[in-house]
């Protein structure tokens, strides 16, 4: 009966997490670059989508290791998460990102304020940082929403800042990148070569967010000359039902193996 009332309960957690929403600022998404690794990524996510549409101030946000790990697909019993989570915060704490103002200035931000850790209940308390009120809080126009759940069993880190980038752009349909602008965006000027960018970070990126993320997407290489030169992406959102029940299929496969 025990093992069954767990299974009911992580089963709960998951469906109450389809509800989790996500908002960004837009200028935050497309003016800044993701510095941040896969684990640093979906502890941020996590934190922001906890923010509610009425806050008007940043309050301290708690939750539990086990219930993050649950939602994850993390091994909940493991003795790492702990120490991992505990990292993970300390990296977010420390890397600032630097965002472009409409001014022509750049401003740097942090992430996290402050976090507190219990390790005996498993909770952890966070403060955001005030800097990124302007960006998360009482946003009423040019900003970016989407369910926390088509990110969390992406497995590359590039996935889910190329997800949010064209999330941002979904209006439009269509949108253009410089390669060497998207690659400085996802942190990605390591691959020099466009073969292996395209292979390692695009394409890779580009499986996951069309089997786990409610966006169909598709792209086309624009050439000059002989120079892989821009990267024009189609941008359509997943309105079909079935399409979408699939799709909450796949992730849970993915985050219960």
């Amino acid at each position: 009966m025990e093992i069954k009332d767990q299974t009911n309960e992580i089963y709960r957690k998951k469906l109450e997490l389809r509800n989790y929403q996500v908002v960004k600022a837009n200028d935050l998404i497309q003016k800044s670059r993701c510095n941040l690794n896969l684990q640093e990524q979906k502890i941020l996510l996590y934190l922001i989508s906890k923010i509610k549409p009425e806050d008007i101030e940043f309050k301290e946000y708690i939750f539990q290791i086990r219930d993050f790990c649950t939602i994850c697909g993390l091994e909940v019993d493991s003795g790492k998460n702990y120490s991992d989570i505990k990292q993970t915060l300390k990296n977010l704490h420390d890397k600032s990102i630097w965002i472009k103002r409409d001014d022509g200035g750049e401003m740097l931000l942090s992430w996290i304020e402050t976090a507190i850790m219990y390790k005996k209940s498993g909770k952890i308390i966070v403060k955001i940082s005030n800097m990124m009120k302007p960006y998360l809080l009482q946003l009423k126009e040019c900003f970016t929403q989407f369910e926390l759940y088509n990110v969390l069993a992406m497995k590359s880190q590039y996935s889910i800042h190329l997800y949010e980038l064209l999330k941002s752009y979904e209006n439009l349909h269509k949108k253009t990148f410089e390669i060497d602008e998207l690659k400085k965006l996802l942190s990605a000027e390591n691959y020099t070569r466009f073969p292996d960018f395209q292979r390692f970070v695009l394409d890779r990126a580009m499986r996951e967010i069309d089997q786990l993320s409610d966006l169909n997407v598709t792209y086309k290489i624009i050439k000059e000359s002989r120079r892989f030169a821009k990267i024009e992406f189609t941008i359509e959102i997943e309105k079909d039902v079935t399409e979408r029940v699939n799709t909450w299929a796949r992730i849970e496969e993915v985050l219960d193996s």
